[in-house]
């Protein structure tokens, strides 16, 4: 028989592929952190010796969900500055809050917190924008759960970094010296249209391309997002980013809320996912993202929860 360590044994087992499987008496079998074999229980238990065999009769058993799009820090300021909309509440309170109390410290103990929060809720991996990555990193690595890292940028100075440059500097000393983690990957993420400049978005567009990384960020969220674009760039914000590069299979548009036909077909066609945040959407007034409409055209949308301070819990299920 072949050792492994640890068997689940499930009433069904409801893998991502083949899509709308459902395998009834299945068994998982893992060894070193890696799933070996998904088969027929009774076939298991003769192919297999467990160290720990978890007998789930009544239960399925589904892979490890994806939060697309998060915060994770922002655990600390859950119920914060509730009920108002999202520039307002960036600029009034956030901003503000995370200048007085953002540090290597806040972010590692509002992550750990988080990855606490994301594991009860079935989340195995998440898709982390914030500063300090180095901090969400260690928090992620003793929660024992998969994290996207964001190399995140600004125009404006933090507690963490001066610049853009300086942003991306720091993001990318972090992504070398946490690139042998198994767990850990990581994206370049720029905040938002509204908060980057064409230069950083340009430099960022190269840095994924040579580095072969993702880009995560914040797109058409509100309204007022696109009509500031059209005011200083002549352009709505994807027509921009379209001009700079950005759009394609690397992108991970977050939010999506305000998005034409026209610009549906465009990310279809592109090749881009969107973060689909259903609850920070509706909590920040921000308004229903068509994603009936998003799908009808073949686009990858996945599921975010945002920070809990946009959405008050980090429950894919709830979303």
């Amino acid at each position: 028989m072949q050792a492994v360590d640890l068997l689940i044994s499930a009433r069904w087992v409801i893998p991502v592929e083949p899509a709308g499987a459902v395998l009834d008496d299945h068994s998982v079998a893992v060894a070193k952190g890696r799933i070996v074999a998904v088969l027929p229980s009774g076939e298991a238990q003769q192919r297999f010796e467990a160290r720990e065999h978890s007998r789930l009769d009544r239960h399925a058993l589904i892979p490890g969900l994806v939060n697309l799009h998060t915060h994770a820090a922002m655990t600390l300021m859950r119920g914060l500055a509730d009920d108002l909309p999202l520039m307002t509440w960036l600029r009034d309170h956030v901003w503000p809050a995370e200048a007085r109390h953002v540090s290597p410290e806040f972010v590692y103990d509002g992550t750990l917190l988080a990855c606490a929060e994301m594991l009860r809720g079935g989340v195995t991996c998440f898709n982390e924008m914030y500063f300090f990555p180095e901090a969400a990193a260690r928090a992620a690595l003793e929660a024992g759960i998969r994290a996207a890292l964001g190399i995140i940028a600004f125009e404006f100075p933090t507690s963490y970094a001066a610049d853009a440059d300086d942003y991306i500097a720091k993001g990318l000393a972090a992504r070398d010296a946490l690139k042998e983690e198994p767990l850990l990957s990581f994206c370049m993420a720029p905040h938002a249209p509204y908060t980057v400049s064409d230069r950083t978005f340009a430099k960022i567009v190269t840095i994924a391309e040579e580095l072969d990384l993702p880009i995560h960020t914040h797109l058409h969220e509100t309204q007022q997002e696109i009509e500031e674009s059209l005011t200083r760039y002549k352009a709505r914000p994807l027509e921009r980013l379209r001009a700079l590069g950005m759009l394609g299979p690397r992108l991970i548009a977050a939010h999506a809320v305000h998005v034409t036909d026209r610009e549906i077909g465009m990310l279809a066609h592109q090749g881009a996912s969107i973060a689909h945040c259903p609850s920070s959407n509706l909590k920040l007034a921000s308004g229903f993202a068509p994603v009936a409409a998003m799908l009808a055209r073949g686009i990858n949308v996945g599921i975010g929860t945002d920070g809990a301070a946009s959405n008050n819990r980090l429950d894919l299920f709830q979303e």
